[in-house]
């Protein structure tokens, strides 16, 4: 899932862009109004975490703006404020969501999560490659009924080809998806976790599935290999 954080509290976002990170979630962050709108008209987002007290344009305008013009990313209302009438306007404006300040981070996850299942792409909950079972939800994969330890990076690129699965994917494609814009842009840190992986599913079960289509990028065979 790739989150946009748009939150004035560096501290505050900071802190949401790392525990989502931690969840295998790609983010990224801003800081004001104007930049979160640019952002989010820029790029794709599954979810957008919207703070309502922002310098430059406030959280209602923004979310009215991304409406207007024809964006129906999921947006969370994140807000100090509290009471009926601040969530009416927000859910008017066009929010999907609310939540106030102080909030349950695991709550905050499981909102997103809900958000994102409720979108029009309607994800499957696993991805079943043959033997290579990868369920997002739980950040679990198997292979041969046999469970596969992989790290939260490792299983987002993972993830990523297999909703592709059967198609070339290109490494920048890869980069753009599984990290954050502000991200040092080294293709070699896409071999480096493509190769851990292919460690993983494939070299400790004798498989090949995971295939390197030279001078184009990555494929992961819809069989599972």
């Amino acid at each position: 899932m790739r989150v946009l954080v748009v939150e004035d509290e560096k501290r505050l976002a900071q802190a949401l862009q790392r525990g989502l990170q931690a969840e295998g979630f790609t983010v990224d962050t801003a800081h004001d109004g104007h930049q979160g709108l640019w952002l989010a008209i820029e790029r794709d987002y599954d979810v957008i975490v919207l703070d309502i007290m922002l310098p430059g344009l406030n959280g209602y305008r923004v979310c009215a703006r991304l409406r207007a013009a024809g964006n129906e990313t999921p947006i969370l209302m994140l807000t100090a404020k509290d009471g009926e009438y601040d969530e009416a306007e927000a859910l008017d404006t066009g929010a999907d969501d609310y939540l106030s300040k102080p909030f349950s981070y695991v709550v905050l996850v499981a909102r997103l999560r809900a958000l994102h299942r409720r979108t029009g792409r309607r994800l499957p909950r696993t991805l079943a490659l043959g033997d290579l079972v990868i369920d997002p939800a739980r950040r679990s994969c198997t292979r041969a009924d046999t469970e596969v330890r992989l790290t939260a990076r490792e299983f987002a690129v993972l993830e990523y080809l297999a909703r592709r699965a059967g198609e070339v994917v290109p490494k920048r494609e890869i980069l753009d998806q599984v990290w954050d814009s502000a991200f040092e842009a080294d293709l070699n840190l896409v071999e480096v976790h493509v190769s851990a992986v292919r460690r993983k599913i494939d070299t400790a079960f004798g498989r090949s599935a995971l295939e390197t289509v030279r001078g184009a990028g990555y494929r992961l065979a819809a069989d599972g290999g």
